[in-house]
């Protein structure tokens, strides 16, 4: 591949023959022709005038090693970004209706929020959820909730992604319930579970049982579908709730890829192959306003990774190297403040994550800084990428940012500064021990101390909140959960426990705990359980008989 007798215009073509001609076989790009707004043609691909020795190595072409220009040889060229926008609130019911909507309004991809309850495995009639129903997401406690959440919408025809970690093997068991209640095969089945738990332990707190325990569910989830869904993406390794905790690009970059690092290595441990399971891997990003940075940081992040799968891990497979990955614009850069403001400023963050060559995206909506959105404003976010994608022109070529003096510096910086991380994080043991030992949370929270200074000082603007500020607050039409949510969540919960067969959930709850007690996957048991109208809150705890519940503290 990297022949040095080759010209930089001899490797193009090689490339088109080879890489873009086998993809565009099966699936054609989407328009014979690109062109700007005044009709100049728009290559596929720019690459130097000039022969760069280091072009091959550190750039290479779209969907080749190292993947720096993009993970697919013809991009949005050829099949546009996901547009996941991400919602959940109250009940199933409500979250069906927001569903079928934002589905009418043109969005291609689910993705569900799940309230607090639920991402650390209490049943709403718990007295630990009071207050808490329904609130940040839907609250799902059997697979009565999982059914009520994608009724009228099959599950082969839609790509879902599920922000859910200490309790992913359970919600994931629901959602495989509910398409086999549908008719469809697990082989159909598209989408994504977040099922990172590390990044729990340092940026974000939905933990319930110790790292040791919840990394095994963990590769039991990788071992499952790696054999019974090979089209579902067994984890989103979350970069995004590091940065919204406060870290810097570089910290984004190599503290998930150190958590990738753990997770891989936790599934050879457990006797899985390299490219038996890697090409299930996925990432999620989030994007904020410093465009150029950005774009550098989704750059920068695929060739490193590209470089730790072959060099460390063996992976034989270009898809083992491939880093795919979803974003959500930058929930810690709206303000409450000029909430219009954010159009804009979610607009640049959008616009970042498709220069940087992002698989799907949510884009924020500008009155998140107070409460969930309402439906006209999730409708302009999702609007909002609806016009990059088809009005702009950036999807016209590859990588057009790529042979900036500015972004290719800044993506040589980027990687040099994650690969200090990962460095550090390996010299103390491993992401686990990093975390005991409290370095990735002491890392962020002076990353986060340092920006909440510099907005204090002025010496970094925000524009209408230390930058031309307002005295008067515009009115904001504020989005708020039903009332009478948690009643009638824990009046249906009751309801199912009257009903179900007592006996059946007894024998399938012994069973959990024995099998957890044990080394056999965990998914079998816990579908079974599923299917035996067994509510999260009761799976979590006979696991917890066993696991543990996870307290923080630092050594």
């Amino acid at each position: 591949m990297n022949d040095p007798k080759k010209t930089l215009p001899d490797e193009k073509k090689r490339w088109e023959e080879t890489t873009v001609a086998k993809v565009n076989k099966r699936f054609p790009e989407l328009k014979t022709s690109f062109t700007t707004s005044s009709g100049l043609d728009v290559e596929r691909l720019y690459i130097p005038k000039y022969d760069d020795p280091s072009y091959m190595e550190k750039l290479g072409f779209p969907g080749e090693y190292p993947f720096t220009r993009g993970v697919q040889p013809t991009m949005y060229r050829g099949r546009l970004w996901t547009m996941r926008q991400y919602s959940g609130f109250a009940t199933a019911e409500e979250t069906n209706k927001r569903f079928r909507y934002l589905m009418e309004q043109g969005s291609t991809g689910l993705s569900i929020a799940f309230d607090l309850p639920t991402q650390i495995g209490y049943d709403s009639d718990d007295p630990v959820s009071c207050g808490e129903v329904g609130r940040v997401g839907v609250a799902v406690d059997t697979i009565h909730d999982m059914e009520h959440i994608f009724e009228g919408i099959p599950l082969d025809k839609v790509s879902t992604s599920m922000t859910i970690n200490s309790t992913a093997a359970i919600l994931l068991a629901m959602y495989i319930v509910t398409a086999e209640k549908q008719g469809i095969p697990l082989s159909s089945l598209t989408g994504t579970i977040q099922n990172d738990i590390l990044k729990e332990y340092f940026a974000r707190g939905t933990y319930r049982f110790p790292p040791k325990p919840s990394l095994r569910l963990i590769s039991d989830i990788f071992a499952f579908c790696g054999e019974h869904m090979p089209r579902w993406n067994t984890i989103s390794i979350s970069g995004y709730h590091i940065r919204e905790a406060g870290s810097t690009a570089a910290q984004e970059v190599g503290f998930t890829l150190a958590d990738a690092i753990c997770y891989i290595e936790t599934a050879i441990k457990a006797g899985l192959k390299v490219d038996d399971f890697a090409s299930q891997l996925a990432f999620f990003f989030a994007s904020h306003t410093d465009l150029f940075e950005e774009v550098a940081k989704f750059r920068a992040a695929r060739r490193l990774y590209a470089k730790i799968m072959k060099e460390r891990f063996g992976a034989k497979d270009a898809k083992s190297m491939m880093l795919r990955f979803h974003t959500q614009t930058g929930g810690v850069t709206l303000t409450a403040q000029q909430p219009d403001n954010n159009v804009v400023r979610v607009a640049i963050q959008a616009l970042a994550a498709v220069l940087g060559g992002t698989q799907s995206l949510h884009t924020n909506s500008k009155d998140e800084a107070l409460a969930l959105p309402t439906e006209e404003t999730v409708r302009l976010s999702l609007r909002t990428q609806q016009i990059i994608a088809l009005e702009s022109g950036v999807t016209n070529t590859l990588d057009p940012l790529g042979g900036s003096y500015f972004v290719e510096e800044l993506t040589d910086r980027i990687e040099a500064e994650a690969e200090k991380y990962i460095k550090i994080i390996d010299d103390l043991g491993g992401m686990v021990s990093a975390i005991e030992q409290g370095y990735v949370h002491q890392e962020i929270e002076q990353a986060a101390y340092a920006y909440g200074r510099s907005i204090e000082s002025g010496s970094r603007a925000i524009v209408g909140v230390n930058k031309f500020a307002e005295e008067q607050c515009p009115k904001v039409e504020i989005f708020s959960v039903p009332v009478g949510v948690e009643k009638k969540q824990v009046n249906s919960l009751t309801r199912v426990k009257k009903e179900r067969d007592a006996k059946k959930v007894e024998d399938v709850l012994v069973l959990v705990e024995k099998t957890a007690r044990g080394t056999e996957n965990l998914m079998p048991v816990i579908l079974d359980a599923v299917r035996a109208e067994a509510s999260l809150g009761e799976i979590c705890s006979a696991l917890q008989k066993v696991f543990g519940e996870y307290a923080e503290s630092f050594v």
